[in-house]
This record gives structure tokens, sequence and C-alpha cells, in this order.
């Protein structure tokens, strides 16, 4: 069964940092493009960044320049690293492949408030 977990949200101040992981099993993770998507309050789940299997990226333009996507197959583990974070960026955020077909995980809540 393909499972993906996220971890390491939380509350964080306007100009803070984040960093995201989210561990997946049950699939042969270094073949998939990953990516991380978001959900803010009342809107649509949106991709922010992904990351093909050779290492390339691509970011949304909210949030090219401030966050940084990276991932270690041999831990089946994508991250995301946020920087520079605003209270635009409050949300859940999700892994998923990208396109996604594995079932969605519970996500992990960012939000940034002072």
């Amino acid at each position: 069964q393909v499972q993906l977990v996220e971890s390491g949200g939380g509350l964080v101040q306007p100009g803070g940092s984040l960093r995201l992981s989210c561990a997946a099993s049950g699939m042969i993770f270094s073949d998939y493009t990953m990516g991380w998507y978001r959900q803010a309050p009342g809107k649509q789940r949106e991709l922010v960044a992904r990351i093909r299997s050779g290492g390339s990226t691509t970011y949304a333009d909210s949030v090219k320049g401030r966050f940084t996507i990276s991932r270690d197959n041999a831990k089946n583990t994508v991250y995301l690293q946020m920087n520079s974070l605003n209270p635009e960026d409050t949300a859940v955020y999700y892994c998923n492949t990208d396109p996604h077909w594995v079932n969605w995980g519970q996500g992990t809540q960012v939000t940034v408030s002072s």
C-alpha cells in the first residue's frame, strides 16, 4: 500500500522558516516526479514545487526564490525548505506524485502569523 506521511509544519512568524518532510512507502520512490502542494482555507489545492526523478525542479511564481524542494531517494523522502514565509503561505501542505495518483495524506499545517 502506497503511503505518504508529511511532517514539519507549525506556527511561524512572518519572515521565518520551516522545513517540511514527506516520507513515502510502498512505491519505487526514485522513479517518480514528486510535488509539494498546498491548500489554503477556501481555496483549491495548488502545486507549489516539483522535483523530477533526475533532480530538476520547478516552482510556482508565488514561492520562487523562497522555497526549495529536494529529495533523498535513499530515504524515500522529499523535503520543502521554506524561507521568508508570509501570511499568504498559510495552508495545509501535502506531498504527492506529479501528476498525483497516490491517495492524499493528512498533510501538515503551516501557519504564518505574528
